[in-house]
């Protein structure tokens, strides 16, 4: 994930002298609305019921069946799915219901998510409400959730040709893509309400934080991504002892793909290792991060920031291992994409009152 750009963005009123206030709140709605929707999707991926919908039909879709004959054409249309042939033969009908309500209802939120954007951007645009140089910016977010849905099925269709699952790549890019929409919308409206230019923190040393802040945010970035992979190859499920993965620091099996950078990217126990290990770097970086922007006299923004992230670094550390030592329980694996967000927020947060005064 790359790192957000540190200017200010506009806070002035729009031409009609309204304050911008009102659209930082709506774009802090949006942001909520996009924390339920990985949480969804977690759960969605965790009780295996992405690949339950085969069609896409972003607007008659948003409805479920809703007779009998539709039921059994679409689970007829499940049931030639590589999913179903090797992993779910004999499936019932109410089996089928149950995983297909709940991608049914992560497509569902991505639609009501796109309405919530729109809808209110369509109308602080005709009110004349959007400060000058932010509707370029909104139009990008817009754009963005538009491509997040076209990710979103460039992911399923992954899994209903020739293999039972999605693609872990293509489930990283969902993912990840979700994470940046997530983390611009809070960088615009916590532009939009004030903070930065914290006058107890010196420029040199608010311009350091902010180098320092930038590679938490980056390396958190790969972390995530990482996170997906394991989440995408069911990496989880091998080696759920900490710190040592069969009784080893590194996996007897680590290298035993040709290349070896291979091993990077599709060898279970190695992706779960770098996953584990790039977090714990992430977590010490965004523990020191807390600590040198929290100290010298800062702001109680600041200081309140500081103390959050590291709150939640230590807290999502402790949640990934709980992760491996339940066997990747669905609530405790769904906490752990959460607390991935919720670390992600208070980065951008404390970033986001580092910047420069506008």
């Amino acid at each position: 994930m790359a790192t957000l750009p540190y200017q200010s963005l506009p806070r002035a009123a729009g031409r009609d002298g309204a304050s911008a206030r009102p659209i930082a709140w709506w774009l802090l709605f949006c942001c909520a609305m996009v924390f339920a929707m990985a949480v969804i999707g977690a759960v969605t991926r965790l009780t295996e019921s992405g690949l339950s919908m085969v069609e896409w039909r972003p607007l008659v879709g948003v409805l479920p069946p809703l007779s009998e004959a539709e039921w059994n054409r679409v689970f007829d249309l499940y049931r030639e799915t590589p999913e179903y042939r090797h992993v779910n033969r004999g499936m019932s009908l109410e089996e089928f219901r149950y995983i297909f309500y709940w991608e049914w209802f992560h497509r569902l939120w991505g639609h009501l998510i796109g309405i919530a954007f729109a809808v209110p951007l369509a109308w602080f645009a005709l009110r004349r409400q959007i400060p000058a140089g932010l509707m370029p910016k909104l139009l990008g977010l817009l754009a963005l959730g538009a491509l997040q849905g076209f990710v979103g099925w460039f992911m399923v269709v992954s899994g209903l040709v020739d293999r039972p699952s999605v693609s872990h790549y293509r489930l990283a890019m969902h993912l990840s893509l979700a994470f940046l929409i997530y983390a611009l919308l809070l960088w615009v409206a916590l532009g939009l309400l004030g903070g930065g230019g914290d006058a107890r923190i010196g420029e040199d040393r608010a311009r350091r934080l902010r180098v320092h802040g930038g590679l938490a945010l980056a390396l958190a970035g790969v972390t995530m991504v990482w996170g997906a992979f394991v989440a995408g190859l069911d990496a989880g499920l091998i080696h759920p002892d900490w710190p040592l993965m069969g009784g080893r620091f590194v996996p007897s099996e680590a290298w035993h793909l040709e290349p070896a950078w291979l091993n990077l990217f599709e060898n279970h126990a190695t992706v779960q290792f770098f996953h584990r290990w790039i977090a714990v770097a992430t977590g010490l970086l965004a523990l020191s991060f807390a600590w040198r922007a929290g100290r010298g006299g800062a702001g109680p923004r600041v200081r309140l920031a500081a103390v959050l992230l590291a709150g939640m670094t230590v807290v999502q550390v402790s949640l990934g291992i709980a992760t491996l030592h339940t066997g990747v329980a669905i609530p405790v694996a769904a906490a752990h994409q959460a607390g991935a967000l919720g670390l992600l927020t208070f980065l951008v947060w404390l970033l986001s009152e580092l910047r420069r005064p506008a």
